[in-house]
């Protein structure tokens, strides 16, 4: 599971998508969105939105092929990111929300593997020429988040009602939308941008941890918050696979 563009991207995260379905594993709620977030970009690179087209569909491929590599690592039992094994093991559990597996492929996709997938491919001061397509997917992330709350509320209706009377959740969601998380990538990148592959190793390290710390933040994000997860997790309707399947849409 080796992409080489935009289209190889696609095709894999359909893969993990169907999956899901039929294991009727959270797993595939993530590769969902993913894949939403990806047929944007592409749409953009076909459109020639960006400064540099050919250069997004290299970095949106080495950026997904970390992805791949740990979903796959994390399948055969091998040793993955630290960030990335409590992903995914947090899938095997019952009372995780769809929002919280969602935040948690975020998380670990774009506060860890992002900002080292810019670096590769823009090393030294070249990050900066990638400042202005960086800021275009923001955009288009930030476009997402009511999007997604709409998927959300079709999963589990209350969810309007309690956004209106609690602004916990809400928040909740917004602080680790993919906007913001892509922030702190960019900042990530740059300083990845000017050390050596040894350096690099040691920041990535220390990050993963941070993101792991992050991670878990997420899953138990205080008393109140926690207690409307679990309304939220008793009136979610459908199966895993229908609800991969409206986040597809």
């Amino acid at each position: 599971m080796h992409a080489n563009n935009i289209d190889d991207v696609i095709r894999f995260l359909t893969d993990i998508m169907d999956e899901g379905k039929a294991d009727q594993s959270p797993i595939g709620l993530f590769s969902a969105l993913y894949r939403q977030v990806t047929f944007g970009i592409k749409e953009r690179i076909d459109n020639n939105k960006f400064d540099d087209g050919e250069r997004m569909d290299r970095l949106d491929a080495l950026f997904a092929n970390r992805y791949f590599k740990a979903y796959e690592e994390y399948k055969n039992g091998e040793t993955l990111s630290l960030c990335w094994d409590y992903t995914f093991k947090q899938t095997e559990k019952y009372w995780p929300v769809v929002g919280q597996h969602l935040i948690w492929g975020i998380n670990a996709h774009v506060n860890l593997d992002l900002g080292i997938a810019a670096a590769r491919i823009c090393p030294g001061d070249s990050i900066h020429s990638l400042k202005s397509d960086f800021d275009q997917i923001n955009q288009l992330l930030a476009d997402m988040v009511d999007h997604v709350e709409a998927d959300l509320a079709r999963i589990w209706p209350m969810l309007r009602w309690i956004l209106k009377i609690s602004g916990q959740i809400d928040n909740f969601l917004i602080d680790f939308s993919m906007k913001t998380a892509r922030d702190g990538a960019w900042e990530f990148a740059t300083k990845l941008a000017y050390m050596s592959i040894e350096e690099q190793e040691a920041l990535i390290k220390e990050r993963d941890k941070k993101v792991l710390g992050l991670a878990k933040f997420i899953g138990n994000p205080g008393l109140v918050t926690s207690g409307l997860l679990r309304l939220i997790r008793l009136g979610e309707r459908g199966t895993v696979a229908d609800k991969i399947t409206i986040l597809e849409d």
